[in-house]
């Protein structure tokens, strides 16, 4: 792993125990030993693996397998308050699919892990956000091409990121109105991210299959990841990676198919992708990479 993400993974969760420990000694005390393991860390284990790791310490510490779930409640039922107006703007868009699909891009920003700030002035960061990237251009812009794949393709996996985010992926699968869509989230609590009972409580059950992908790191990997979810994403014809976190698992998969929507939220995805550090991108994955 590289030293930057080590730094960045030990800030996130010194962020994160700030909102969930008062008591400074006992905090104190879980980052130290939370420091201690990222230390040791060798460059070849993903930041999503080592993530799932202290999340279950801090599940432990806490006596709650769920530690972030106001939170996700919280980011849910924003995202639900704000779907009425965002279904207008779709609706009367000149280009429903690309208003749809930056839309699905700004709700990356529910991101309690990398963007903790968002949860200080929630509903006015996230407005923000939205004027941002509906007006931004893409730093990488596949989109084109992946909205012809979608009006080929048979079947569509979409790859669920964080609760909250997951209304705005709605609304662009409302949007696409594609006949077959599995959309896959994570298996049990982890940080933010999105489980089934997420899913079903935003209505993603409405326009899509939902699926787990077996694991509950908050990133999909395919070599930890169940049966089922792997029979999916090796026969669909189509999928679509939301997240930064999706992104670090799948980068180095071989497959032709696979589109990832996000919104760059640290120095090392950006120098991976070549953009800079907030960038919004609609990638097609083309050649592999070595985090």
């Amino acid at each position: 792993m590289d030293k930057d993400c080590k730094q960045c993974l030990f800030n996130s969760f010194d962020k994160l125990l700030n909102e969930k420990i008062s008591n400074k000694k006992t905090k104190n005390a879980l980052l130290d030993k939370i420091k201690n393991r990222i230390t040791s860390l060798n460059s070849e284990i993903l930041a999503p693996e080592v993530a799932r790791e202290i999340h279950h310490l801090i599940s432990k510490h806490l006596l709650t397998n769920d530690p972030y779930k106001a939170e996700k409640k919280l980011s849910n039922n924003i995202a639900l308050r704000q779907y009425p107006d965002l279904k207008d703007m779709v609706l009367k868009s000149d280009n429903p699919f690309n208003t749809a699909l930056r839309l699905s891009i700004a709700g990356n920003i529910m991101d309690f892990a990398a963007c903790p700030e968002f949860f200080t002035d929630t509903v006015n960061y996230l407005n923000k956000t939205i004027d941002k990237v509906l007006n931004v251009t893409f730093a990488i812009d596949d989109s084109k091409e992946l909205q012809k794949k979608l009006a080929s393709s048979k079947t569509l996996l979409f790859i669920g990121d964080n609760a909250g985010e997951i209304v705005f992926d709605r609304l662009f699968l409302e949007t696409i109105n594609h006949k077959n869509v599995y959309f896959a989230i994570r298996e049990k609590p982890v940080l933010n991210d999105a489980t089934i009972d997420d899913a079903n409580y935003t209505g993603i059950n409405t326009v899509a299959k939902i699926i787990s992908n077996g694991y509950d790191a908050p990133s999909t990997i395919l070599e930890k990841s169940s049966d089922k979810f792997l029979n999916i994403f090796h026969s669909a014809d189509l999928i679509i990676s939301k997240g930064q976190g999706n992104l670090e698992g799948l980068i180095n998969c071989e497959r032709d198919n696979l589109y990832f929507l996000l919104m760059v939220k640290c120095n090392v995805i950006a120098r991976l992708l070549e953009v800079k550090k907030g960038d919004i991108v609609v990638k097609k994955l083309l050649k592999q990479f070595i985090l």
